[in-house]
């Protein structure tokens, strides 16, 4: 009853007109982002984190709308796989298999119209999900000590291979620096200066907002001028949508195993929406066996993974306001808009702001609904998105992400800053080293320290103090086998999906 009560007090918050407008805006913008190859929804939340705090935005509503984002960039995603066979993101390589065969066989409209269905029935069933996990897990949370804390963020790290799916030594790498750049500041314990080399706009550390749009939109920004500046792509001439409600029934079961695996997949530390995505689609092969034509236009090889990568994104919320951990890349940019909020993530947050969590899934559940209204009659603006010429989009992609990062502080040495961090972005990219462990270790860098310390106080020095409760046992259990997991399970899931798409 009481998830019930808070559930409907979220709805109260999510339909305010101001909230609803943003959520709707939100939307848009994510599918437009996620339309473009390689942007994907981290990157698209990073470019807006600075409109939201120019704006002014409250926590509920800069929250609903990067939320937004986020889904609407699911669902993006999956217009240039169909269209183009480029997936707009690491999550949308499966949908290319059926549905870019379907497109060739001039049915580009009804395969838009069942990754639409099936990405919101997807991310429906995984924000119920959400709402029955989420206050359970927090409650059990509440029982988390400073030794529990430390090696539950070990277990955040650990995992950071299936949520890159890069090479494990390099994400370990990455998570390092993003822990280095954590220390920069004055130490609040012992007030000694830590790597400020008398730098006075140093001395307060560094600004993870500037870091991720610097990481993330103005590294995204020079690759995409390397790669993709000058023609866009070639309009895509889409026929009359015909989809029959008998096309709607036929995917509905695979839809509903998808979206729950997809959604399993995301509470999973370390798992992530692509693990999802490649789940769902594998296991409806093998469901409908010889009775399918999957990697030749099946509808259901459009739909199983579409389903599975939109629960998955919902399932990641579940470990980020319940723990503070965030399960992907993208949850790992809107931990960092929560902290810059003053709003911690954890199990104290459904009782502090209550009005924000809640909010936030009641806007889940309506911003499905918007973004089915959206992506079915407006596909056609979204497809003509992808024959815009880059430079008439770069420039309004970076005016954004300058004018929001100035309007924050009103200072020249942030913007330096964020450029010089895109420069680092760039040059990690190239180097084939993530990004998403270097935002992580910066987030959680300050917390981590904190809880250690905390841990040794208490034991008065005592490491033991680390792994002496069942709990913090677990979680480093947990996280010894989410370290090795990825080692041997990635490649060989790496070879499978090379395999499916041949």
């Amino acid at each position: 009853m009481d998830t019930l009560h808070y559930l409907l007090q979220g709805f109260a918050v999510a339909l305010e007109p101001t909230n609803l407008m943003f959520a709707l805006m939100g939307a848009f913008l994510g599918t437009l982002i996620g339309a473009l190859p390689g942007l994907g929804p981290a990157n698209g939340v990073a470019i807006l984190i600075p409109l939201a705090f120019s704006l002014g935005l409250p926590p509920e509503t800069a929250l609903i709308m990067l939320t937004s984002v986020y889904a609407g960039a699911m669902y993006g995603g999956r217009i240039s796989s169909i269209l183009l066979n480029i997936p707009g993101d690491e999550p949308a390589m499966m949908t290319c298999l059926d549905g870019y065969p379907m497109a060739q066989k001039g049915k580009a409209a009804e395969a838009l119209a069942i990754s639409a269905i099936a990405s919101c029935l997807g991310s429906f069933i995984a924000t119920i999900g959400l709402i029955l996990l989420a206050p359970v897990l927090a409650k059990v949370a509440l029982s988390f000590g400073p030794a529990e804390y430390f090696a539950l963020f070990v277990l955040a790290f650990a995992t950071l291979g299936g949520i890159t799916g890069k090479n494990p030594v390099k994400t370990l790498m990455a998570a390092s620096i993003g822990l280095m750049i954590a220390t920069v500041g004055i130490d609040l314990s012992t007030g000694v200066q830590r790597y400020t080399f008398n730098v006075l706009e140093l001395y307060e550390g560094i600004d993870f907002i500037i870091a991720i749009v610097g990481l993330f939109a103005i590294s995204e920004l020079l690759v995409f001028i390397e790669h993709r500046a000058g023609k866009g792509h070639e309009i895509i001439h889409m026929n009359p949508l015909k989809l029959s409600w008998a096309d709607i029934r036929n995917i509905l079961p695979t839809t509903f195993r998808g979206g729950i695996i997809g959604f399993i997949s995301g509470v999973l530390p370390g798992a992530g929406a692509s693990l999802g995505s490649f789940i769902s689609y594998t296991l409806e092969k093998k469901v409908v066996g010889d009775k399918g034509a999957f990697g030749t236009g099946d509808p259901r090889g459009v739909a199983a993974p579409e389903a599975g990568n939109n629960g998955a994104a919902n399932g990641a919320l579940v470990p980020m306001l319940t723990l503070g951990v965030p399960g992907s890349g993208t949850t790992a940019v809107l931990l960092a808009m929560l902290i810059s909020l003053n709003i911690t993530p954890g199990p104290m947050m459904f009782t502090q702001h209550a009005d924000v969590v809640w909010g936030v899934i009641a806007a889940l559940l309506i911003g499905n609904v918007l973004l089915l209204l959206l992506n079915i009659p407006l596909v056609g603006i979204f497809v003509r998105l992808l024959s815009v010429p880059p430079y008439f989009l770069l420039p309004i992609v970076t005016m954004v992400a300058f004018v929001g990062i100035y309007s924050i502080s009103h200072s020249l040495f942030d913007l330096y800053f964020m450029i010089a961090f895109g420069v680092i972005g760039y040059v990690l990219r190239k180097l084939d080293i993530p990004l998403v462990p270097v935002i992580l270790g910066l987030l959680l860098g300050p917390e981590m320290e904190k809880n250690l310390r905390h841990a040794m106080t208490i034991s008065d020095g005592d490491w033991s103090i680390l792994w002496s409760s069942g709990l913090s046992i677990g979680l480093w259990a947990v996280a010894a086998l989410g370290l090795i997991l990825p080692m041997v399970v990635g490649p060989i899931l790496r070879r499978r999906m090379k395999k499916n798409e041949a």
